[in-house]
């Protein structure tokens, strides 16, 4: 029997996103023709799926006026019967796939209402306009996708179905991954992985590493992701200089590469300031730390607090105190066998409750009822 085809289309992440095509392409890919089209996207990145290979701009007006629609040309005469967005300036592309007979799902993974105004990059009056005139059009003709329950606060009096997909891990991805805790007293090591800002308190990382130096001036930080700021703000931080030995910044790195320099880690971090959407939204880090068996330090937002007091797996702090997160890295080096033990017991509620298969029948659940009702 001839599978139905679908589309999904992002022209700004990268070809390697861990939620699109290892969790959501792979889980749709037994039953469905999966087709992929993301920046610089391979068939080698899995097999399952046919990716359609993208430019890619950091700008989105380069994206809205090459990328989309090259999408257009390369994927119309597919015709899939669904199409799955993930990025606000192709929605108003989206409409010619739905001319054509297509059913549209929209994938909120940020609320941009909340945060348009912290962008570096990609801001304006005329692209905040445009973004709210066609995220209420996608209101009334797409079907949607939250990556949060915090969401639907905004996003009300929707005129289709919609469902809360949460980004938890994928445990078989990330079980190569998964080593004995054994951190190094000497020479401590703690791990990040995501998007590196201000707002997701760098600065305030900073200060406490300085602090931590005092006692252990061998530590090393991992940290994997795009830096939102430059080397000049780095540099006006006051600390910075006294823990610039101590920092590894590798940029935006593929999972698969990046999670190995978990192993040995003393903690993971997952600090993010107050603003914007952050307090209503889990941080996919914390959960992938939880299920490497990394007690985790986090911020002290209730959402947060709910997780790590339950399951007692790290350290809520504020993201504004360097002494607090100072004195939470002590503790998890001065006491390696409590730190082991919150590490388990992250593992096995991730194990338990917060990982993908719960989330995956969702996501195939949502596709036969929006596919048997068209």
């Amino acid at each position: 029997m001839k599978k139905i085809r679908v589309l999904h289309v992002s022209t700004a992440h990268p070809a390697q996103d861990p939620r699109i095509v290892f969790k959501q392409c792979q889980t749709l890919a037994e039953p469905y023709d999966v087709f992929c089209a993301l920046p610089h996207a391979n068939a080698a990145i899995a097999p399952d799926i046919h990716f359609i290979w993208l430019p890619y701009f950091r700008r989105v007006i380069w994206r809205v006026l090459i990328t989309c629609p090259l999408v257009l040309i390369r994927c119309l005469w597919l015709r899939p019967r669904l199409v799955h967005v993930y990025v606000p300036e192709f929605i108003p592309f989206a409409y010619v796939f739905r001319f054509f007979g297509a059913s549209v799902i929209y994938e909120v993974q940020e609320n941009l209402h909340k945060k348009i105004h912290l962008k570096t990059v990609n801001k304006g009056y005329i692209l905040e306009k445009s973004f709210r005139w066609f995220d209420q059009a996608a209101r009334r003709h797409f079907y949607f996708v939250f990556t949060e329950h915090g969401y639907l606060s905004t996003y009300t009096q929707l005129a289709k179905a919609h469902v809360v997909i949460y980004n938890y891990p994928l445990l078989a991805f990330l079980a190569p991954f998964q080593t004995s805790y054994s951190p190094n007293k000497e020479e401590p090591a703690f791990f990040y992985i995501g998007l590196l800002s201000f707002e997701r308190a760098v600065d305030t990382l900073v200060a406490s590493l300085a602090n931590l130096k005092i006692t252990y001036p061998q530590f090393i930080v991992h940290l994997f992701g795009k830096r939102t700021f430059t080397n000049d703000n780095l540099e006006k931080l006051v600390h910075f200089a006294q823990v610039r030995d101590n920092l590894r910044f590798y940029d935006y790195t593929d999972q698969r590469i990046a999670l190995s320099y978990a192993a040995g880690a003393t903690a993971g971090l997952a600090l993010l300031k107050p603003v914007g959407d952050y307090p209503e939204s889990y941080t996919t880090k914390l959960f992938e730390y939880m299920a490497l068996g990394l007690p985790v330090i986090t911020s002290d937002f209730p959402l947060y607090r709910d997780i790590i007091d339950e399951h007692e797996c790290g350290f809520c702090v504020s993201p504004y105190d360097p002494v607090q997160v100072a004195n939470a890295l002590s503790y998890l080096i001065e006491h390696p066998n409590e730190a082991q033990a919150m590490g388990q017991r992250g593992q096995k509620a991730v194990e338990h409750s917060y990982n993908w298969t719960s989330e995956a029948h969702k996501l195939l659940n949502f596709y036969e009822l929006i596919l048997h009702s068209n």
